[in-house]
């Protein structure tokens, strides 16, 4: 289905992503003044790390385009577009990755912590792998309760080696639960090429190993990934038990805000910038009678919503000092010491 009013609505997710995105990084360097801040705004107003997911936006708005509320999610330490894709407001979320008082998890969590409850969002996760057995978890919980729901489980390439994608995909399959596995799929763990490092087939071959059928999809094409997430999620809906989308993608940016990423080849970065799927989907609204005007007043809507957040998150209050005893575990009155 490539309909103009679903593609507007697809792109219209993926331009607040990168917006969002983009002023995040501009703030984790200290170039907030472009941004119509204070000019006395100080630098890296974004604290701790930051993971930017730029040119991966179509894999979280094709799938989450599909999750109800009550659906629920896991993500990576690359959470910020399956968050704002999953319905979580855009200040709260900046205010987060700011430290402040104000942001969805108090500022205590920050960018690769990020987490909304009210939308279904349980966490992005700084260790590689580790949201799969949370999803694992939490889709054993909804078949327990027998709640009409499921989980959306996303993870990178990388997270195809570790030991928590097997014992995940065994369990979810042994027990039939509801739940998608979304590989993002950006050719790269960190900074090391993925493809030398996995032996086989490749993640769709090991999930149908242990019989969980899946597709592959041009994780750039909004539209591939949305019919895709479309089928699997209503066979999980209907009948139940895991499924596996496999999301061909490239990450545009280092690993983290601040890294140059020299160490990828020139050519292929270049290569890659020509398949950025905020100007694949253009392309075919274009095609599909939409005009340049609307397009770029989307561009232009998005950019405001962020600098509007941008703003209120400079603005926003510190925590106080007495939070950091809160919302944390009780080891025994001191008695670990």
């Amino acid at each position: 289905m490539n309909s103009a009013p679903l593609l507007l609505d697809l792109y219209r997710t993926m331009a607040r992503i990168r917006a969002f995105e983009n002023a995040a990084e501009i703030a984790s360097q200290g170039g907030v003044a472009a941004w119509g801040l204070a000019a006395n705004a100080k630098p890296a107003l974004v604290r701790g790390p930051l993971h930017l997911s730029t040119g991966q936006e179509a894999v979280a708005t094709g799938v989450c385009k599909h999750l109800t509320h009550a659906d629920l999610l896991t993500s990576t330490h690359r959470g910020h577009g399956h968050t704002l894709a999953k319905g979580a407001a855009v200040v709260p979320m900046m205010c987060e990755l700011f430290g402040r008082a104000t942001g969805t998890n108090q500022g205590k969590g920050g960018s690769m912590h990020i987490a909304d409850f009210s939308v279904g969002m349980l966490g992005a996760n700084g260790v590689v792998a580790a949201g799969i057995p949370i999803a694992v978890g939490a889709a054993h919980a909804i078949k327990i309760r027998r709640e009409p729901h499921l989980v959306a489980c996303f993870f990178g390439d990388g997270a195809v080696n570790r030991g928590p994608f097997l014992e995940g995909l065994n369990w979810a399959k042994v027990y039939d639960l509801p739940l998608l596995f979304v590989c993002e799929d950006n050719r790269i763990s960190a900074t090391t090429p993925t493809a030398p490092m996995t032996a086989g087939e490749g993640a769709t071959a090991r999930a149908r190993s242990m019989g969980i059928d899946g597709l592959t999809v041009d994780g750039n094409d909004v539209m591939a990934v949305h019919d895709a997430a479309a089928g699997l999620i209503a066979q999980i809906r209907s009948e139940g038990g895991p499924r596996f989308l496999h999301a061909l993608t490239y990450r545009f940016k280092g690993h983290v805000s601040v890294d140059a990423g020299t160490y990828r080849d020139a050519a292929e970065v270049e290569a890659a910038l020509l398949s950025d799927p905020l100007v694949l989907a253009r392309a075919k609204l274009l095609e599909l009678g939409v005009t340049d005007g609307d397009v770029d007043a989307i561009d232009a809507a998005a950019q405001v919503e962020i600098a509007a957040a941008m703003a209120a998150a400079e603005a926003a209050p510190w925590p106080d000092a007495a939070a950091a005893y809160e919302d944390i575990c009780d080891t025994g009155a001191g008695t670990w010491r």
